[in-house]
């Protein structure tokens, strides 16, 4: 999984963050299974992942109604 850099982020349209986060809660739930192996790192990073890509999908909401 690659870190999401807000510049990637703000080019995606609003079904491909909606895509996106699907795909890393899926990931993120499979990571939690084998989290004793030593991922936490990468759970960490998947969920500020998520994160960012809900921020991202809540502000082109807000700014869609203000127009």
């Amino acid at each position: 999984m690659a870190v999401l850099k807000n510049k990637d982020i703000k080019k995606m349209s609003d079904k491909e963050i909606n895509s996106k986060i699907k795909e890393l809660n899926m990931e993120l739930i499979k990571s939690k299974v084998g989290a004793n192996k030593g991922g936490k790192i990468k759970i960490r990073e998947m969920k500020i992942a998520i994160a960012r890509l809900k921020t991202f999908n809540r502000l082109n909401q807000i700014k869609s109604v203000e127009k």
